[in-house]
């Protein structure tokens, strides 16, 4: 039976033409699948569904997910966050769920001069109320100070490095922040897998990138899903602190922007 299903031009180019027309009459398409944005179920014989594609360094995954969750895609991931998405699908290997918000191990950033060891990115997932709306946040904090690359000096300059990339101090937690659309958060299978920022030739390039795909909240996603924006909090070492709720590291960050030691920015939503 035909599919209603979506085939972007991208989606197509990498899987070809004879295997998007036969997954749009029902060969090798399923009829009931889960959503792999808000991973409720859908039936691609009622709805209309989107085909999207990830694609790794040896290894593509075909997965489904309601046409009004996201649109059909090319969701660029490393073969070994592909991996272990497919063994979390499959049932192999699962990782459990943890509630929100959760920090994430993340990769060395560059340590002060004479430290002796790598500094490291630190990011939390939680909701934001900002004016009336709950918004999905990722708030992040090196457990150092973080130099220029090349620098001699002792000075962190975390927030001035992000300020230069298009990030702006936060003044009122209650406004949102300005719009950088040069950066993206990677939610691929349901979890965070990275922050992209740009890179040559209009590609992007990762500035966080998980040691394990963090798992999200429900609340999270579906946010995500509904703006396709996700808000970026950055602070320096000690700034905020391990906060194992929301309301409590909305008080984090609210003293961090009395202090002045608070950027943010919006950025889009990559992937699902």
């Amino acid at each position: 039976m035909p599919r209603m299903l979506d085939v972007s031009a991208d989606v197509r180019a990498e899987i070809g033409d004879e295997e998007a027309d036969r997954l749009l009459v029902g060969d090798g398409a399923p009829g009931n699948y889960d959503c792999t944005s808000c991973r409720t179920p859908g039936d691609s014989e009622q709805e209309r569904t989107s085909t999207v594609l990830f694609v790794g360094e040896e290894t593509a995954v075909l997965a489904f997910a309601h046409a009004t969750c996201i649109p059909s895609q090319v969701v660029p991931v490393s073969e070994e966050q592909l991996q272990g998405a497919v063994r979390s699908i499959t049932g192999e290997d699962p990782a459990p769920r943890p509630p929100a918000p959760e920090p994430a191990p993340a990769a060395p950033a560059a340590p002060a001069p004479g430290g002796g060891r790598q500094a490291t990115l630190g990011i939390t997932c939680g909701l934001v109320l900002v004016g009336d709306e709950l918004r999905p946040a990722l708030v992040v904090e090196p457990d150092g100070p973080i130099v220029r690359p090349g620098s001699t000096s002792q000075q962190d300059e975390f927030l001035t490095l992000l300020m230069e990339q298009g990030f702006r101090q936060v003044e009122d937690v209650n406004q949102l922040p300005v719009m950088n659309h040069g950066w993206s958060a990677l939610l691929a299978m349901g979890k965070l897998h990275a922050v992209l920022q740009p890179g040559n030739a209009g590609s992007q390039a990762a500035w966080w990138q998980a040691h394990q795909p963090l798992p999200v909240s429900d609340g999270w996603r579906q946010a995500a899903t509904k703006t396709q924006t996700v808000l970026m909090y950055a602070a320096p070492a000690g700034a905020i602190g391990h906060q194992p709720r929301e309301d409590l590291m909305r008080t984090a960050l609210e003293k961090a922007a009395r202090n002045g030691a608070l950027v943010a920015a919006v950025m889009p939503l990559a992937g699902t």
